[in-house]
């Protein structure tokens, strides 16, 4: 068994997210989103005015059959970060297999997480996200949630920790999980740190050194 944080989350997720200084970003993707955006020419539709473009890629077909409207509701969720200051410039929607080698080459941890993230090269706004489907979908049955409520927590615990945001000691996890809790309400979605009968939703756990 995993050792616990004093709020009983895995400690591993006590770390920040993967932000290496020059990501070795999704192959053939990140790259051409970043040049993208770097030259302002994202898919402005994809935004409302006023808020960073936010490019979402499903990798993996079948997050279309786990989550229908999969990026929509990727959007949304992007979209409401970005409100509050989240800052994602893309979504990678993939599975476990390439976000373990993510994983491993990334954080030397040679196995899959649910989320990570990465930061994109000076004067490139936006950061990417990348998400794994038999992870979340495993985590979501676990907990007793919708894989659509799971997948949405973790665009905004991304969006968040790629504006700034995290969650070293039990205040800033607390602070997180709040602004997390607040900004899910608005897109429906149940507060993921609000105790339930069944298990407590596992904590976003793709991380790695600053």
């Amino acid at each position: 068994m995993e050792p616990r944080s004093p709020r009983g989350r895995p400690a591993d997720a006590a770390l920040p997210f993967a932000r290496p200084a020059a990501p070795q970003r999704v192959a053939g993707i990140s790259t051409q989103a970043a040049d993208r955006r770097r030259h302002g020419s994202a898919d402005a539709a994809i935004s409302p005015p006023g808020l960073p473009p936010v490019e979402i890629m499903v990798v993996d077909s079948r997050w279309r059959r786990l989550v229908p409207g999969v990026e929509r509701l990727v959007r949304r969720a992007a979209r409401i970060a970005a409100e509050a200051g989240g800052d994602a410039g893309s979504v990678v929607l993939d599975n476990d297999h390439r976000v373990r080698r993510l994983n491993a080459r990334h954080r030397g941890r040679n196995k899959p997480t649910n989320v990570l993230t990465f930061e994109t090269p000076p004067g490139i706004p936006g950061g990417d996200i990348v998400v794994a489907l038999q992870t979340v979908r495993r985590e979501a049955r676990a907990a007793g949630r919708h894989p659509a409520h799971h997948l949405a927590h973790l665009v905004v615990h991304g969006a968040l920790h790629l504006a700034g945001h995290d969650h070293h000691g039990v205040g800033e996890a607390r602070r997180m999980e709040m602004e997390e809790a607040r900004l899910l309400h608005r897109l429906g979605v149940p507060n993921p740190w609000k105790p339930r009968a069944t298990p407590p939703m596992p904590a976003p756990s793709g991380t790695g050194g600053r």
